[in-house]
């Protein structure tokens, strides 16, 4: 089973990283982006296999390790 964790700062939470990213587009000759959030990508191999047991012990990991949950969100996807 696999799942899928991306990772976000929350809205509010200044990205320098996004900043940069737009401001060098913009540079490149794509005037058209307004705003730019960056974000992680995390995949993960489980041995679980229960989709609602791996959601759970996935949760619990973003809430860890995987995520700064006062800067960040995420979302899981289980396959």
């Amino acid at each position: 089973m696999k799942a899928r964790v991306t990772i976000m700062l929350k809205d509010g939470v200044l990205d320098p990283q996004g900043e940069a990213i737009r401001h060098a587009l913009g540079g490149l000759g794509h005037k058209d982006v307004s705003g730019v959030r960056q974000g992680k990508l995390i995949e993960l191999d489980l041995t679980a296999t229960d989709a609602e047991a791996a959601r759970a012990e996935v949760e619990a990991m973003c809430k860890d390790l995987l995520a700064n949950t006062v800067i960040e969100k995420y979302s899981i996807e289980i396959a």
